[in-house]
């Protein structure tokens, strides 16, 4: 929780402090007052109630259910004590002792509350049969009971009936924030995504607008920002839930950037205060920069009781993504449950297949093999069924197809690389064309698909094909390069100069050194290593065909200057170069200038003073 404020209380002025500071919905502060005071009174009512709503107000539910729990023992008789002791372990995720919890509430009436905080424990444990039995024993005219059968109707695919039961919802309640993410959360699902975004935008425009005290937007990388902690008001501006939906809109986009920037907009809060889906998302938008971090959050939430559904699969496929494919083995042996639960058969499956690469290969292309064909028999369906859909004319028919095919080839896209990978790691690049050839029916126009043939041309000299595969890829980000792998820029550079295209070659490299000249004199403190990258690619290929005049030459460029650009990645690379000029030297296969020598005594002694 966010840090309370230390406050002198005189004597006897305890209990008129707390109710100020409650009537402040400032609870950090009363907890921090009333914690001592539990100690010395462990069996006070006045203590244990006044705790166990600031917890509950702060949606610490673990710590609001120990607390109702010492009440419901020591005042057994009062129902409203176990009612607040079921909602907080429902909240907490521990649906088995809420339900418990709920059984022993007696007064008939608490009856319907009873059935609704049971129809919600079923409903988070995927029972909606038992869901809908504890709603139908409810009046029908309840608006909370038409949002709880649309929430049903939402986990159960009907989409755009839930959609139709939340719009008659608001039209009951008025506009409710929680309603409109749900309109949103529908649209995304539906990807129908300018519509999600105006529900979203809206969402938050409110939440600016009548919660200034929320710090929206504030949360500046690299300044410290006080925390707003968990309050029942942010709960009920929706504010985290729409920031959450809105990067994972902006991931789907591939603009990673702005998932990340969403993500940084919301109000700032400690890690420790963090709900599982804005940490599962934190994991995963920046595991490019901090995997160690984003692994250690993701193992943390397959611990609690709750937590996202795609967290498990993620840790898995990110765990391949990775190469720590013994870590992956463990965590699937260590949660054999959570992979029944959380796996579909298909990424089971993958998951295991690609963990077989390192020590069974020739089993892991079996198991891939099977895997490929049974998705692209699935893809032929979608393809007719697109076709047929587009004869009849019926647009929403083909709206529909086209997303289950969109999805249909995102769920096959990694088990073509896993299967590709494979040859790859055997060098055996031809067959890794053929592959992926055999794939180019569904998914030549996938981003994946074209950089990974480009690769693999390039892999096998064949350059005027690769810069076929490359050329779109750069040019769609032209004026923004810095988001284009390096890589790919030192690729095509190197296709140009081995087609004799060096003029389009030094274009693109211009076109880089001015992107990161003005990033920096911006100001900017992240590093870029593009144009350090491609002239170190360049320069090794011109070592390679025994050009060291040129290839040393080009490298020493690279890392101008060594302050900014020399690191043990930059350095692998470049002393390989070094040693290989060194062995032809002393081999007496190769003669240098003198001043090659003194280029390269002069770039080293600078070296040896970083």
């Amino acid at each position: 929780m966010a840090t309370a404020t230390s406050r002198v209380i005189h004597e006897g002025a305890l209990t008129a402090t707390v109710y100020g500071l409650l009537r402040d919905e400032k609870y950090s502060e009363v907890v921090h007052l009333l914690t001592p005071e539990l100690v010395r009174l462990p069996r006070s009512r006045a203590l244990l109630s006044l705790l166990g709503y600031s917890y509950y107000q702060l949606q610490d539910y673990t710590n609001a259910a120990r607390c109702y729990e010492q009440l419901v023992r020591l005042f057994p008789d009062v129902d409203s004590y176990k009612s607040s002791w079921a909602q907080s372990l429902c909240k907490a995720g521990a649906s088995d002792e809420a339900l418990r919890a709920s059984q022993f509430i007696q007064d008939p009436q608490r009856q319907v509350e009873m059935l609704k905080l049971q129809g919600t424990v079923h409903f988070y444990r995927d029972n909606f049969t038992a869901a809908k039995t504890c709603l139908d024993q409810c009046p029908p005219e309840d608006p909370e009971i038409l949002v709880m059968r649309a929430c049903i109707l939402f986990k159960e695919g009907s989409i755009d009936e839930a959609r139709h039961r939340f719009q008659e919802a608001m039209g009951v309640m008025g506009y409710r924030p929680y309603l409109a993410y749900n309109l949103a959360l529908c649209r995304y699902k539906q990807k129908q995504y300018g519509q999600a975004m105006r529900f979203v935008t809206e969402i938050i425009e409110r939440g600016v607008r009548e919660h200034p005290e929320l710090s929206v937007g504030s949360n500046t990388e690299g300044i410290e920002v006080r925390s707003v902690g968990n309050s029942q008001t942010l709960a009920e501006t929706a504010l985290i839930e729409a920031f959450n939906l809105k990067a994972a809109m902006e991931w789907s986009l591939r603009n990673e950037a702005s998932a990340r920037e969403a993500i940084n907009d919301m109000p700032p809060r400690i890690e420790e205060e963090l709900d599982p889906v804005t940490l599962h998302n934190t994991a995963l938008f920046h595991m490019d920069k901090n995997p160690t971090g984003g692994f250690h959050k993701l193992n943390f939430l397959i611990e609690q009781p709750s937590f996202p559904v795609q967290t498990f699969g993620n840790l898995l496929m990110l765990y391949c993504k990775h190469e720590y494919y013994d870590l992956a083995a463990d965590v699937l042996a260590a949660y054999e449950d959570l992979s029944y639960q959380h796996l579909s058969p298909e990424m089971y499956e993958f998951v295991d297949a690609t963990i077989l690469t390192q020590t069974a290969p020739e089993e892991a292309l079996r198991k891939f093999d099977v895997l490929t064909s049974r998705h692209i028999e699935h893809l032929r369906k979608l393809t007719k069924s697109i076709q047929d859909a587009r004869l009849a004319r019926d647009t929403e028919a083909v709206k529909r197809w086209l997303g289950e095919f969109d999805e249909a080839l995102e769920k096959y896209i990694p088990v073509l690389m896993a299967m590709s990978r494979v040859y790859w790691d055997k060098e055996n690049y031809p067959v890794v064309e053929k592959v992926l050839r055999q794939s180019g029916e569904f998914c030549s126009d996938h981003v994946v698909w074209k950089l990974n043939m480009a690769h693999v041309l390039f892999m096998q000299d064949k350059f005027v094909d690769a810069i076929h595969y490359y050329e779109p890829i750069v040019h769609e980000h032209r004026g923004n390069l810095l988001d284009v792998q390096p890589i790919v820029l030192a690729n095509l550079c190197v296709s140009y100069i081995m087609s004799s295209q060096n003029e389009e070659a030094e274009e693109v490299m211009r076109s880089l050194e001015q992107e990161e000249e003005v990033v920096t004199s911006h100001g900017a403190e992240a590093q870029f290593f593009h144009l350090c990258i491609v002239n170190l690619v360049i320069g090794t290929l011109y070592c390679a065909k025994g050009n060291f005049e040129f290839g040393i030459s080009r490298i020493i460029k690279s890392l101008d200057p060594l302050d900014k650009k020399l690191g043990p990645d930059t350095w692998y690379y470049t002393k390989r170069c070094l040693l290989s000029m060194a062995e032809m030297v002393a081999k007496h296969m190769l003669v240098l200038k003198d001043i090659n020598y003194t280029e390269i005594l002069d770039f080293l002694d600078a070296v040896d003073t970083h």
